[in-house]
């Protein structure tokens, strides 16, 4: 086989000749690409943990969060630290990984930033990795996150330049690729990737990954969600999108970005198990675990462990290294819990 040639010169018609293939082949270079880099039978796991919910400022017309839209969200105030500490335990004592918290913010206040900062370096006590999604980021909040400790920060880069005002006014996308370029200057991993659902066509499909792909290094995760239509929000009556035609995506993500781990992410409550079968061999090798995903439902913790065993794939094991340099891997085993009453609801 072909080794993968990591690439950041993609043209929209590379890409689109990519989506054009006969299905079974397009996975069947999906797969192939995805075992140059990974184990096939190996999926990150992680946790998503809502700590400041709705009143968002931004306009997004996916969001239920967007203080625009009369979507029925009760509202909630920054979390507590401990009560974020105690999620984060409870996350890992089902096996995630990787804890994320996300917050309902144009950008994070100079108030907020120490709760946030605390809430970082308690995660990592834990031995859990760490993630953020806060909005828009100064050079200073990146650099502190970053200090604290914070491994990975997600900004979304939600759909192609040209539809974007289409789905967002009240950001730029280049606002949003100056916050990914302040994250990589700091030493953070990057996590950003859109949503298929929105109205958009094959090109802005393409024109995303395209993106994401050409940044300078690829994001370490690639989230793709589906879009979940929220009742209140402008894109509640969209046309749900075709599961082959997001199977397809996902496989090309894996071929722009072979070493990055490409997550299935929003929209798995919506997918029965044979689509995420299809998913994984695709080349998606991360989900997030657990009850909800920000403010929408996510497949049980149970659930996803039955599927796991039904197919043979095992939790991708946590490596800790060195906070400057990646180190030799030091595999920390996993708790395979499987009493989901362990998991504490990430919205309750």
């Amino acid at each position: 086989m072909t080794a993968s040639v990591t690439r950041h010169n993609w043209t929209p018609a590379d890409v689109l000749a990519l989506f054009r293939q006969p299905f079974n082949d397009l996975l069947f270079q999906a797969q192939t690409v995805h075992r140059q880099h990974f184990d096939a039978n190996r999926v990150q796991v992680s946790t998503l943990l809502s700590i400041k919910t709705g009143s968002c400022p931004e306009d997004c017309k996916y969001c239920p969060q967007s203080g625009h839209y009369n979507t029925g969200l009760e509202k909630e105030k920054l979390l507590e630290v401990q009560k974020v500490l105690d999620e984060a335990a409870a996350a890992k004592a089902i096996g995630a990984t990787r804890f994320c918290m996300g917050a309902a913010w144009k950008h994070p206040s100079e108030k907020d930033m120490p709760y946030v900062l605390e809430m970082v370096k308690g995660v990592r006590k834990l031995g859990l990795e760490t993630c953020m999604t806060l909005g828009k980021l100064t050079k200073e909040q990146t650099a502190a996150l970053a200090d604290a400790g914070l491994d990975y920060y997600n900004h979304n880069l939600d759909t192609s330049p040209e539809f974007y005002s289409s789905i967002i006014t009240t950001r730029t996308f280049g606002d949003r690729l100056e916050t990914l370029s302040y994250v990589r200057d700091a030493g953070m991993k990057i996590c950003s990737g859109g949503i298929l659902g929105m109205g958009e066509s094959i090109e802005d499909r393409a024109g995303l990954l395209i993106q994401l792909a050409n940044l300078p290094e690829h994001p370490e995760s690639v989230p793709i969600n589906m879009l979940v239509k929220v009742k209140g929000t402008p894109l509640e009556n969209e046309e749900d999108v075709d599961p082959f035609d997001f199977i397809r995506t996902l496989a090309v993500a894996r071929i722009m970005m072979p070493k990055s781990h490409v997550r299935l992410s929003a929209g798995r409550e919506q997918m029965n198990e044979q689509t995420q079968a299809l998913a994984f061999f695709a080349g998606a090798n991360s989900i997030f675990y657990g009850d909800r995903l920000l403010t929408t439902s996510n497949p049980q913790a149970e659930k996803d462990m039955r599927l796991f065993e039904r197919l043979g794939i095992k939790p991708e094991e946590r490596q800790e290294h060195d906070d400057e340099v990646h180190q030799a891997a030091i595999e920390q085993a996993l708790v395979e819990q499987r009493d989901s009453e362990m998991f504490v609801n990430a919205a309750g």
